[in-house]
Formats: C-alpha cells, sequence, structure tokens
C-alpha cells in the first residue's frame, strides 16, 4: 500500500474518505457501551424523542470516521492527532442512514524546528444519503515527511 506523507498533501488537497452502512444494530450496540441515552438505544423511546427515530450517539461518528480515515486506500503517516475544533453535529445521524465522508486540507506547515514532521488541518464533513450534514469538524495532524 503507498504511503501518504506530508509532502503529498498541500493545502486544497480533496479526498472522498468512504461510506459507511449506519445500521440500527450498530448504533444500538455502539451506544449501549459508549453512550446509552435513550434515543441512541430503544427504537421506541428514540420516538417519542425530539429525533423522532433512532439517533447514532456523537462519539459514534468520530469511531466511523477515523476508522474511514483508517482504511483509506493510501496509509496516511499520521504520528499524532493534535486536536479537533470546529465540532458541529448540524443533523442527527439516523440509524439506517449510509454516511459520507470526506475530507479538505485547509492548512499545511511544516515543522521549522523537527524537519521530519508537518502539521496539517483538515476539514472533514460526514453527511447522510440525502447530503444532510451530521458532522464537521476540523482535524489537526502531525504527519511524518518523506525521508
Amino acid at each position: 500500500m503507498a504511503k501518504t506523507y506530508f509532502d503529498d498533501i498541500p493545502t486544497g488537497w480533496q479526498q472522498d474518505m468512504g461510506r459507511w452502512p449506519l445500521t440500527p444494530e450498530s448504533v444500538i450496540a455502539f451506544a449501549r457501551e459508549w453512550d446509552p441515552q435513550p434515543f441512541h438505544v430503544d427504537e421506541e423511546l428514540a420516538s417519542q424523542s425530539i429525533y423522532g427515530a433512532l439517533t447514532a450517539s456523537s462519539l459514534h461518528l468520530f469511531a466511523i470516521c477515523t476508522r474511514l480515515f483508517f482504511d483509506h486506500g493510501s496509509e496516511i503517516a499520521v504520528l499524532a492527532m493534535l486536536g479537533k475544533d470546529a465540532v458541529r453535529f448540524p443533523n442527527p445521524a439516523r440509524a439506517g442512514s449510509e454516511l459520507h465522508y470526506t475530507t479538505e486540507c485547509t492548512s499545511a506547515r511544516a515543522s521549522k524546528s523537527k524537519t521530519d514532521r508537518g502539521i496539517i488541518t483538515l476539514s472533514d464533513t460526514l453527511c447522510d444519503e440525502s447530503g444532510a450534514i451530521v458532522l464537521s469538524q476540523d482535524v489537526s495532524l502531525l504527519l511524518a515527511r518523506r525521508s
């Protein structure tokens, strides 16, 4: 598998990171372990919530992005995640949806003190099949440079 380094990701770089089926079973299983809100774990109670249906936990959405990022066709040479900013959940991620993850590099700067690495900021979007954004975030990553 080819590796993608800091040097390969200029500002403006865009990628389709993949799709993920959000099954009711996976929503419930994840939420039972990590975020057992009634609207994540019980379809009947979820139907009576402000969402009107079973929805995925925000933690589940982060996990899906992480999995798709890792599974991307070209391994990205991440040394560390430095932070997340501007995290938003403008629409619920409903069970039964297919989610689509895209990303764009909004900044890239080489380290001046450690020339073997650089920092990029990615603007991530996770949408459902209708195009409604269910997660947006800016992620700062420390990447290895080509040797």
